[in-house]
This record gives C-alpha cells, sequence and structure tokens, in this order.
C-alpha cells in the first residue's frame, strides 16, 4: 500500500509539471506581438528644384599677351613696374639705340648716294638721246645709257628699302603696349640682354577688363548638356543662365558671367573638354592666375524632391521605403539626380506624386515587409521641441 501511494503521488508531480510547462508554452504563444514602430512618412509631390554644380576653374585674362622685343639689344631703360596699369601704346621698355641709329645714318648716307647717281644717270641717258635723235650716236649706245639709268634708279630703291629697315629696327628699340591691360613680372631689368628667340618674355600685358574662366566638363555632362545628342552644344550654351564665381576665400564674385564657349575637342589625358566662361572685370579685382570655381545653376522642373535622408544605397543603387494603403513597407529603387544641395535628392524616376515614403528610422528601425505607425514629417519635426 505505501508503495503504491509513492507511486501515484510521483505520476501527480509529474503531470502536475507537465501542466506547468504546457501552460508557460501555452502563455508565450499567447504574447502581443510588437508594436509596429512609429515613424515619419511624407507624401510626394511634384515640383521644383534649383540646384547648383561646381567646377574648378582657372581665371586668366581676356588678353594675356607676352611682350617680346623685335630686334637684340640690352635694356636701357624699364618705364614702368609689374602691377602698374598701362594703355596701348605705352612705352614698356627701351634697348639700346646706338647701332641702330647708325644703321639709319649709313642708309640714309647710301640713299642719298644712290639719288646723286641717279641723277647723273640721267644726265647721261638725256644726252644720248639727243644725240641719237640726230642720228650722231648709235642706238646701241644711248641703250647703254638707258640700262645705266635704271640700273640707278633700282639701287636708289634698294637704298630706299634699306632706310626703311633700319628705321623700324630703331623704333622697335622702344617696347610699347599693345593693348590696354596690367603689367604682370618683369624678369629682366637695366643691362639684361633681351632678344626676340628669349625663352622668357621681357613681360605680360594682360587685358584684365573682362576675364576668362576656364574649367572642364566630362563626357557625361557633355551628354547631359546636349540631352543624349537632341540638341547642339552651341544651342545649349545659348539657353545656359548666368554663372557665378566662386573665389579662393569661398565668396561669390559679385558679377555674374555666361558661358561662351566649349572645346571642340575632348582631351585624352583628362578625358574632359574646355569650357570658357567670360566675367565683367571694370574695377580689376579679377586677374590672371586666379583661381575658383564656376557655379552653374540648374532648374528643374516637374520632379519630385525627397530628402537625403529618406534612401539608402545598395551596389550604387539607391532605394526608399515605400508605403501601401495597409501601411506596409516595400523596398522601391529610385533614380535621382548626380548633383543635390547635401540635404535632398531630386528623384527623376520611380516614385508618382501622391505615393508614401519612410523618412525616419530608414535602415536602422525599417525593413522590408513590415508594418509601421506613419506620422507627418512635419509632426516628426515638432516633437524634439515639445
Amino acid at each position: 500500500m505505501k508503495v503504491h501511494k509513492f507511486k501515484a503521488l510521483s505520476l501527480g508531480l509529474v503531470a502536475a509539471g507537465v501542466g506547468m510547462t504546457l501552460g508557460s508554452c501555452g502563455g508565450k504563444q499567447q504574447a502581443p506581438a510588437q508594436q509596429a514602430p512609429q515613424v515619419a512618412v511624407m507624401t510626394v509631390e511634384a515640383g521644383s528644384s534649383d540646384l547648383t554644380s561646381s567646377y574648378p576653374a582657372i581665371i586668366k585674362g581676356k588678353t594675356d599677351i607676352d611682350i617680346r622685343p623685335q630686334v637684340t639689344g640690352f635694356i636701357t631703360k624699364v618705364h614702368v613696374d609689374e602691377g602698374q596699369h598701362v594703355r596701348k601704346g605705352q612705352t614698356l621698355f627701351t634697348l639700346d639705340q646706338v647701332q641702330f641709329q647708325a644703321a639709319v645714318d649709313q642708309a640714309e648716307a647710301s640713299l642719298n648716294s644712290a639719288k646723286t647717281a641717279v641723277n647723273t644717270a640721267a644726265i647721261t641717258e638725256a644726252n644720248k638721246r639727243k644725240l641719237y635723235d640726230k642720228n650722231i650716236i648709235s642706238e646701241t649706245e644711248w641703250q647703254l645709257a638707258a640700262n645705266s639709268l635704271a640700273q640707278a634708279k633700282a639701287a636708289q630703291a634698294q637704298a630706299q628699302a634699306a632706310l626703311t629697315t633700319a628705321r623700324k629696327n630703331l623704333a622697335y628699340t622702344v617696347v610699347t603696349s599693345p593693348s590696354d591691360g596690367v603689367v604682370g613680372n618683369i624678369p629682366n631689368r637695366e643691362g639684361s640682354l633681351a632678344s626676340p628667340s628669349s625663352a622668357q618674355p621681357l613681360t605680360t600685358v594682360s587685358d584684365n577688363s573682362q576675364v576668362y574662366a576656364y574649367f572642364s566638363l566630362n563626357e557625361k555632362d557633355l551628354l547631359e548638356l546636349t540631352d543624349g545628342g537632341k540638341y547642339s552644344v552651341d544651342s545649349r550654351i545659348g539657353q545656359m543662365p548666368a554663372v557665378q564665381l566662386q573665389l579662393a576665400d569661398g565668396t561669390l564674385y559679385p558679377m555674374e558671367g555666361k558661358v561662351s564657349t566649349v572645346s571642340g575637342v575632348i582631351s585624352n589625358t583628362t578625358g574632359a573638354a574646355s569650357v570658357r566662361a567670360l566675367f565683367p572685370n571694370p574695377s580689376g579685382m579679377l586677374r590672371s592666375g586666379n583661381t575658383g570655381n564656376v557655379v552653374i545653376p540648374q532648374h528643374n522642373d516637374s520632379v519630385i524632391v525627397i530628402p537625403q535622408k529618406a534612401s539608402f544605397e545598395i551596389q550604387g543603387l539607391r532605394y526608399v521605403y515605400v508605403l501601401n494603403d495597409s501601411n506596409i513597407t516595400s523596398t522601391r529603387p529610385v533614380q535621382v539626380l548626380d548633383i543635390s544641395n547635401g540635404k535632398d535628392f531630386v528623384v527623376l524616376g520611380g516614385l508618382q506624386p501622391g505615393e508614401r515614403i519612410v523618412t525616419e528610422g530608414v535602415g536602422t528601425v525599417v525593413r522590408d515587409g513590415i508594418p509601421v505607425q506613419p506620422k507627418s514629417t512635419e509632426a516628426a519635426a515638432a516633437a524634439p521641441q515639445q
């Protein structure tokens, strides 16, 4: 009897344990599901956007003219200083004129001698002509006198040409500015030998009343500019808006410029074409050699703008989470512009106006195919302030 009671008691305890285990398992199955996360949601709408693209640029004067002498000689005087504004025709340098003045004097003497020879030959030819007309001398004798006169006139013409050349060479010893502008570096001073063949110019005169900003566009930029070849480069340049110039200190140049030309050749080295924008420079603030960035505005109509934080990227493709009517998320690829303002993306494809996307918790609490509790973007922005 005691043995049977012990067995019954043991079976009762085991049954009670199993019941408790089943009860606890049943309790876990009946626990409430995890609450859907509350995240910010926005309804996308079509609108417009204004973005900018920035390209490194080098500034050059409208004309940068290397000043080189046309004759060889020692510099006797430098009439200007670096950075000085000069006018067209203003004297910049004077070279040693002694030998060139001597050449002019010699050429003048040779011309005078040639003129005398012509006069003598002319008198001789006239006398011979009279004698020939009276049949006193032969035609051959008169013809020889006429030939001597022709030779004397040719010698006079040569002497005149030599004098002209000598005077030009003398004039070249005074080096003048070919245009209005600003004087650049002057590497050689008085006493230095100046020559047309010298590797280094005497100086550079830059016309800075207008300046060119040179920058580059790659092949992709050019294709976008022409809309895949639908339009010519020239026609699209004419339609481009005014551009701005960001200076080296980050400030914007106060006057707008205009893109004027695009090189017809793409460099094999850089894979880009050179582009030139023209900026007015009445105050002379910009100078050749300055650097900066050309800022090109881009206006887009009928596009969707979304916050950058509402998207994520996988293997070079960008995605967003779209909500259906049951507030279940689904992953959607979208196409965006390559340029942005650092906060938003301009969506070119993948979304339709009226659709809702998640703008909060992307990549953390929000995943594909889960339910969420939407709240407006405005409410999410105001929440931290409460």
